[in-house]
C-alpha cells in the first residue's frame, strides 16, 4: 500500500498480440497475453460461487452436439477456455457444416453484413437450435441482412461514448462514473451490440500505456467513484492483465465501485476458472452485469 508522500513504483507488464485476426474474424490462439507465465489452468470443469470445482454440467443438446460434431475431442480440450476460443467458428462455410443456414443468413454471412464480425464458440454452437433461424439464442450469433437497414436518425455511436472520450479507451459522460473499455474482443459478438462499430476490428488493443493513461485519469479525478470495465469482453483478459487493472482501481480511494461487463459466463463458461475466481476474490466487491 502506497503512503501519502511516497514514489509509486511502476509495474513493468507488457501487453502483446500473439497473432493478428484477419477480417472476418478468423479465431486466433489467444486474444491477448502477456509476457508473465500463465499460471495452471484449473481441472476441467465450472465453479461454484465458492470457487470450488464441480461436475460440468450434462446438458443433453450439447453432449449430442459433441458426439456428432467433436466426437475426438477430450473433456480436458472441451472446457479449456483456450481450446474454445481457438475453435470458434466464424465462417459460412464452416457454418454450414453445423446449421441448416436460411437464405437470409447464407446471404448476410456471405456479404459480411454490417461492421460486427462473427464468432462463436463450440460451446454456444451446441446451444442453437440446427434448424430454426428464428430461435432467439441463434438470432443473437448469426448474422442477418437486417444488420445493413438504417433507419431515419439511427448512429453509428448511439450511445454517444465516442463524444466523451477523455483518453482513447475511457468514456466520462456522468460525473461520478467512467467506462473503461479494455480492448475491442468477445468470445461471440451479439447482433445486438451497440459498440458494432469498433468491437472484433482488432484497432482498441490492452496496451500497457494506454490503460495507464485512463487509470492515472481516474486517478486524478475525485468525482469518479464507479468504473465499468467493458470493452469487448473484460473477461477475455488474461488472469494477470485483469489483475493488474484491478488492483491499479482498488488502489483508487475515491474509486468505490468496480462493475465488469461480460457475457463471457454464457458464451464461454470455461473461462470462470479457479485462478480467475481468486483474483475476483481478491479485488471484491465486484460486480458483474451479464
Amino acid at each position: 500500500m502506497e503512503t501519502q508522500g511516497q514514489a509509486r513504483t511502476p509495474i513493468q507488464v507488457e501487453f502483446r498480440e500473439l497473432e493478428e485476426e484477419p477480417p472476418g474474424c478468423t479465431a486466433s490462439e489467444a486474444d491477448v497475453a502477456l509476457s508473465l507465465p500463465e499460471p495452471a489452468l484449473a481441472p476441467p470443469g465450472l465453479l461454484d460461487l465458492s470457487g470450488r470445482a464441480r461436475r460440468t454440467p450434462r446438458n443433453p443438446r450439447t453432449r449430442a452436439f459433441r458426439r456428432r460434431f467433436y466426437p475426438t475431442v477430450s473433456d480436458h480440450d472441451w472446457n479449456d477456455w483456450h481450446w474454445q476460443l481457438r475453435n470458434r467458428v466464424t465462417q459460412l462455410a464452416e457454418l454450414e457444416r453445423f446449421l441448416q443456414l436460411s437464405p437470409d443468413e447464407i446471404a448476410a454471412l456471405a456479404g459480411k453484413a454490417g461492421s460486427l464480425p462473427a464468432s462463436i464458440t463450440p460451446y454456444y454452437l451446441s446451444l442453437l437450435d440446427p434448424a430454426d433461424s428464428s430461435q432467439p439464442l441463434r438470432r443473437t450469433a448469426i448474422p442477418s441482412l437486417a444488420e445493413c437497414a438504417r433507419s431515419p436518425g439511427e448512429a453509428d455511436d448511439p450511445l454517444g461514448e465516442e463524444g466523451h472520450s477523455v483518453v482513447p479507451g475511457l468514456v466520462h459522460r456522468y460525473p461520478d462514473r467512467v467506462l473503461l473499455l479494455v480492448h475491442d474482443r468477445c468470445a461471440m459478438y451479439c447482433r445486438y451490440c451497440t459498440r458494432s462499430r469498433m468491437v472484433g476490428h482488432g484497432e482498441l488493443r490492452p496496451d500497457m500505456d494506454r490503460l495507464a493513461q485512463a487509470v492515472e485519469y481516474i486517478r486524478q479525478t475525485p468525482a469518479v467513484r464507479d468504473v465499468l470495465l467493458s470493452g469487448g469482453d473484460p473477461l477475455l483478459l488474461p488472469d494477470e492483465a485483469l489483475a493488474w487493472i484491478l488492483g491499479q482501481l482498488r488502489s483508487i480511494p475515491h474509486v468505490e465501485v468496480v462493475r465488469i461487463g461480460t457475457k463471457v459466463p454464457a458464451v464461454l463458461p470455461q473461462r470462470i476458472t479457479q485462478p480467475l475466481v481468486r483474483i475476483l476474490r481478491r479485488y471484491h466487491p465486484l460486480w458483474m452485469s451479464l
